[in-house]
């Protein structure tokens, strides 16, 4: 087969979008999938459907070396949306023609310092990890590049403020809070570190709009079991395949001014512009993520392995929807409809037909997970609720603690436990495993004390909580008594 180019796509008459030539308005830090099934997907459809006429230059900000890879393909790529939509099954396939070139800031320093004179770019969009947006101090300026990415970004800016060309409109969507701020403060520390000038720093904020963003949309990247076979029916060789979920959301933090440079309304894309993205994220955790860690650790020690199998049980997804529409929903101040809708695409992306999501995985890390999630809203729901206690949140903590109890003796950083006689490894800080491992002999009330009273693990509110402690331990009691999935369901009930 031929490899994927615009010249092998004209000769099989391909007769879908593409755009060859558009002058390079965004510079982009990272070519990993996520932006590529994510912001470059967005950029290719406002190419389309809303003459936005751009390209994306791609900037590897760390050394492993890609390149050929991209530009031997014209760095086209075909993308797969899939996943479930309205109950249906759905796989929409795209050839992505949003890009331009891949650079490499290492090997390509001069030829990157050289777009900062490009008067067309106009945008910067990142994603180099949430270890990416860090000031190291070894850094200097002039280095060739700087080793961190807001190293590189502050050679860059200073680039084009001595060029004196207008600034940027930067896009961060590292997976921290306040991506965009801390950023900026970033900048600013090398700005200052480097002796570059107040009239630069004042530049840096005055003519730069540094965008804290939320990015939500899952990922799985390469489909490597299936590679082969997709190649073989699009008729060429591809290899950057990229795949990701039908679902996507991008909530920027900005000037709304930003909606007449970026046609997303006009493309019909699920982005928006707001004042704070704080509510936004704080929605995903709550829902999305705080719906994975209430109930995927009762759901595995019920038998289920998958997040799609749970979404067939009546009783899993129950349970899953009684705390998402009783207990976490009420305790958020975004409008209904707005959580109401975002509820319901969970649960068809936790159906995803084409995403195998293992319950073990989620659970790596769940006491951290499990009071960042979960506990944020089972403290708001009795705050709102004279003290009432949300059953289904109090009830998760004790399946919590009834996976961490299976632990019975230590692996290599792991805790080694059984369910139903099969093997399973229990995954959190050493720490964590240490404890739950020095009381492991404990019976209900005992475990339920030591744990509800550790405040190196959720400080005091919990064990300041009246009734919880009951709560978890006749929970525990039930578990015992009835079994897992009897209790999740009974649970329902109350």
């Amino acid at each position: 087969m031929k490899k994927l180019s615009y010249a092998t796509l004209e000769e099989m008459n391909f007769d879908e979008y593409l755009l060859k030539d558009a002058p390079e308005r965004v510079l982009q830090f990272g070519e990993g999938n996520f932006l590529r099934a994510f912001v470059d997907y967005f950029i290719d459809c406002m190419n389309e459907k809303a003459g936005f006429n751009s390209k994306v230059c791609v900037l590897q900000p760390i050394p492993y070396d890609a390149r050929e890879r991209f530009n031997s393909q014209d760095c086209l790529y075909t993308l797969f949306l899939r996943g479930q939509e309205n109950g249906q099954k759905v796989n929409k396939k795209r050839v992505i023609s949003a890009l331009s070139r891949c650079l490499n800031a290492y090997l390509d320093f001069e030829t990157y310092m050289e777009c900062a004179a490009n008067p067309e770019l106009r945008f910067i969009v990142s994603n180099t990890t949430e270890a990416g947006i860090v000031y190291d101090p070894e850094c200097k300026f002039e280095d060739a590049p700087a080793n961190s990415f807001p190293g590189k970004l502050t050679q860059f800016l200073y680039k084009r403020f001595q060029l004196k060309l207008p600034g940027f409109i930067i896009l961060s969507c590292e997976l921290i809070d306040h991506n965009g701020d801390e950023l900026k403060r970033c900048v600013h520390e090398y700005v200052k570190q480097w002796g570059l000038g107040d009239e630069f720093d004042a530049w840096v904020d005055s003519e730069n709009i540094f965008c804290s963003t939320l990015v939500d949309r899952i990922v799985p990247g390469y489909p490597r079991n299936e590679a082969q076979a997709i190649c073989e029916e699009l008729g060429y060789e591809d290899n950057n395949l990229d795949t990701g979920e039908i679902f996507g959301a991008w909530v920027i933090e900005g000037p709304q001014s930003i909606k007449d440079e970026l046609p997303f309304e006009k493309a019909g894309l699920p982005i928006m512009v707001v004042d704070d993205v704080t509510p936004y994220k704080q929605r995903k955790v709550r829902i999305l993520n705080g719906a994975h860690t209430s109930f995927v650790l009762g759901a595995y020690m019920t038998g289920q392995d998958i997040v799609r199998d749970c979404m067939k049980d009546e009783v899993i997804k129950g349970f899953m929807n009684k705390t998402l529409y009783d207990e976490v929903i009420p305790t958020l101040d975004l409008p209904k409809d707005d959580l109401l809708n975002f509820a319901a695409a969970v649960s068809e992306r936790f159906a995803n037909p084409f995403i195998d999501h293992q319950l073990l995985s989620i659970s790596l890390n769940s006491t951290s997970k499990w009071k960042a999630r979960c506990m944020p809203s089972l403290l708001e729901y009795v705050k709102r609720n004279d003290g009432k206690l949300p059953a289904c949140l109090t009830f998760s903590f004790a399946a919590y603690m009834d996976f961490y109890r299976a632990g019975r003796e230590k692996g290599d950083a792991c805790l080694k436990a059984q369910r139903g006689g099969e093997p399973f490894e229990i995954k959190d800080d050493e720490w964590v495993l240490d404890f739950y491992l020095e009381h492991k002999d404990d019976d209900n009330a005992a475990l339920a004390h030591a744990v509800i009273n550790n405040e190196q693990m959720w400080g005091t509110e919990l064990k300041e909580l009246e009734g919880f402690e009951e709560a978890v331990v006749n929970y525990l009691n039930l578990i015992d008594q009835v079994g897992m999935y009897e209790a999740m369901k009974q649970v329902q009930g109350e």
